[in-house]
């Protein structure tokens, strides 16, 4: 692998017409798209190649997983940030909510982490649907789709509701939890109006099913839906147009998705840069996803940041937001 170090951000409109025009041509290619959509990265495989980038979509990677002889015993240390912090923008959050201008509202935090593997040592021994290393700038091990698209059918799969597998009938809780009920019911109605914007035809294929993700301090249940929706004939000559449409992705902003936007940016006083982005590949015909969510960043000075948080809504407790976040920090090894 050459490695070049020259790739730079491209405009959102000329990474709209380079998806465009690479699928008019059924030529398959990588893409990295920030939150805001101010720096989205789109590379032909070949061009990837010639980049330190690493990428796990589903079955689809450029990475030889090989078992290191001499693995390291994990260790990794959070440092959050204090309850009295948190709840500052819980609380901005909240106050909004009672104005009336937002349903749901996903609030993140990012939490300084000491871990002993390098970056490209947690994509390597990461075990995720979705995994991504880029540049030695941040990793992600996501577990959420954010959209797929198979012979003209566009499914998202949003995830809102986890929980401890150890806690009993875990299950059963998640699923009569009344506060959790309310924010998964208004993503599937955000994603379900967000896929009508691009297609002919919108359904709810499957409504609150349970995932189980492992991690190194034991597994998590979470609660996703799928929705569905057929795309025009010629959806892979319009495949950026199309894709953009959707962003930012429901499931990381909330409802109704302007005026959160705008909630986010006032409670979250951070960068999000490219976490809760999505990146994910087109084959030449169909296209798979992600959520960027998960994710490590590497600061200046060589620190490491774990982004993470939850969906708010009126019944939501901060405490246990604020745990959520917490509990969201880890390594799925």
């Amino acid at each position: 692998m050459t490695k070049t170090s020259q790739i730079l951000p491209e405009s959102t409109q000329q990474a709209i017409q380079k998806m465009n025009d690479l699928g008019s041509r059924g030529k398959p290619f990588l893409f990295v798209i920030d939150y805001e959509m101010k720096q989205p990265v789109v590379l032909t495989l070949e061009e990837v190649e010639q980049e330190t980038i690493f990428y796990k979509i589903n079955d689809k990677t450029n990475f030889s997983f090989g078992k290191s002889p001499f693995e390291k015993t994990l260790y990794l240390e959070k440092y959050p940030i204090s309850f009295l912090e948190y709840k500052l923008s819980f609380d901005i959050v909240k106050q909004a909510m009672l104005r009336g201008d937002s349903f749901l509202t996903n609030l993140t935090k990012p939490t300084p982490i000491k871990v002993n593997l390098s970056l490209q040592e947690i994509f390597q021994r990461s075990r995720a649907k979705y995994q991504l290393y880029f540049k030695d700038k941040f990793v992600l091990f996501s577990p959420e789709i954010f959209v797929k698209i198979q012979d003209g059918i566009i499914s998202s799969h949003p995830m809102k509701g986890t929980i401890s597998a150890d806690i009993p009938d875990a299950e059963s809780v998640i699923l009569n939890d009344k506060k959790e009920f309310a924010e998964h019911t208004t993503i599937v109605d955000l994603i379900r109006n967000d896929i009508s914007m691009i297609s002919e035809k919108v359904w709810v294929e499957k409504f609150r099913y349970i995932s189980r993700i492992h991690t190194h301090e034991g597994d998590l249940l979470q609660v996703s839906s799928e929705i569905c929706g057929k795309l025009p004939a010629d959806y892979q000559a319009q495949i950026g147009t199309l894709l953009f449409k959707l962003l930012p992705a429901g499931s990381i902003c909330g409802a109704p998705k302007p005026q959160t936007l705008s909630i986010i940016k006032e409670a979250e006083n951070y960068d999000r840069g490219y976490y809760t982005g999505v990146f994910g590949i087109f084959d030449g015909k169909n296209l798979d996803s992600s959520v960027m969510i998960r994710f490590i960043e590497k600061q200046e000075d060589g620190s490491l940041i774990f982004k993470s948080g939850g969906g708010i809504t009126v019944f939501s407790d901060a405490q246990s937001e604020y745990q959520e976040m917490i509990d969201k920090v880890y390594l799925p090894i």
